[in-house]
């Protein structure tokens, strides 16, 4: 179905500067902090993972919404994002698999998307600048008007984004075909559904539990591993979380495996600082380096804070890290079954070069 867009809108960042677009998706005025992806396909999945949960994202390819969306790629049930950015909205979408458009989809999960924009210059703003805040509107168009109200609007910083996403209750992810099945526990703080279904195929039966899980809780279950998941927001008002993550590692000692944000509140578990990046990686073509191997692995990232390698204990060795800026991408324990990731090993959307780390989890788990 051929569609014509004539809502005018705009995009107002922290900073002040405008930019006058076409609106789709539905109608009204939001804000987030605005960041940039650069990935080349898989933005339903982009748009629908939690860790973008209070951001407003600028897809850097030009071309969106070709091949419509559908149910099964879905990373959540709802989206928590603010919004979307994007060059040029299809006008078409061409695939079997498309169910709806991506008009259609933002207007089910209620989100504003803003068309016709220069994306690269946005992208080349936040690489200068930093990530800012930023508000999209189809109502307020005085741009003055709504950089006032952006400038009121709060701040990822200090922004405690898991309670937001977490499940409100246990529940079971898919089952697994490999046996020995072993059943652990994997803490919600923005969990996709890719990656229940990477753990599934691997030989794990995932228990989902909340973010607030209590050791108690966690201890009355009797998982044989704990997995941390990827997440929203800043680590550090995620303290609830630290404290039940040390007296885990101190009194059950199960293997751990974290990614994302699970990767740096593992690190907080031991001591470690972590820090807010200038603008963040986000996208599906990020080198990072596995100092045990050698190799060099392309990698699904999205995460605006990390770890702070020089505060990590010496129980723990960096293992990998990120080949653009440096910073800590992995890290494991000398002597206990637990290690983590920055990046995304189920990579959806994104390359496959990660996989081999839920391997290494399924081997830990069944060696313990």
């Amino acid at each position: 179905m051929l569609r014509m867009l004539n809502k005018k809108s705009i995009l107002v960042l922290e900073d002040g500067t405008t930019y006058e677009g076409k609106g789709f998706g539905t109608n009204g005025t939001t804000f987030g902090e605005i960041v940039f992806n650069t990935s080349m396909t898989g933005y339903q999945e982009i748009i629908t993972d939690p860790s973008y949960a209070g951001q407003i994202i600028t897809f850097t390819y030009p071309e969106i919404g070709n091949y419509g969306t559908n149910k099964n790629d879905l990373e959540s049930k709802n989206s928590f994002a603010k919004g979307i950015v994007i060059k040029n909205l299809s006008s078409i979408e061409s695939n079997w698999r498309s169910e709806i458009s991506l008009d259609e989809f933002l207007k089910s999960q209620n989100l504003i998307g803003i068309s016709n924009i220069d994306t690269r210059a946005i992208t080349r703003e936040i690489r200068a600048t930093g990530a800012m805040r930023a508000g999209i509107s189809t109502e307020v168009l005085d741009s003055k008007k709504l950089h006032k109200m952006i400038l009121d609007s709060p701040s990822m910083l200090g922004a405690d984004l898991a309670k937001v996403v977490t499940t409100k209750e246990n529940y079971r992810g898919p089952m697994p075909k490999i046996q020995p099945a072993f059943p652990i526990v994997a803490m919600d703080f923005g969990i996709k559904q890719n990656i229940l279904n990477r753990l599934s195929a691997h030989g794990f039966a995932p228990l989902v539990i909340p973010a607030t899980a209590t050791f108690d809780e966690i201890k009355a279950i009797n998982p044989r591993g704990l997995f941390l998941s990827n997440g929203p927001g800043d680590p550090e008002p995620v303290q609830y979380a630290v404290e039940t993550i040390k007296k885990i590692i101190d009194k059950l000692n199960i293997p751990i495996f974290g990614i994302c944000l699970g990767h740096q509140l593992l690190a907080q578990a031991f001591g470690a600082k972590t820090y807010k990046l200038k603008f963040g990686h986000r996208g599906a073509n990020q080198p990072v380096k596995n100092i045990l191997t050698g190799k060099v692995e392309i990698t699904s990232q999205n995460h605006g804070f990390a770890v702070n390698a020089e505060t990590l204990p010496k129980d723990l060795e960096v293992t990998h890290y990120n080949l653009n800026d440096n910073t800590n991408e992995g890290f494991r324990h000398k002597e206990l079954p637990i290690f983590s990731v920055q990046y995304h090993p189920e990579a959806s959307p994104g390359p496959h070069d990660s996989d081999y780390l839920f391997k290494n989890f399924y081997e830990l788990v069944k060696k313990k």
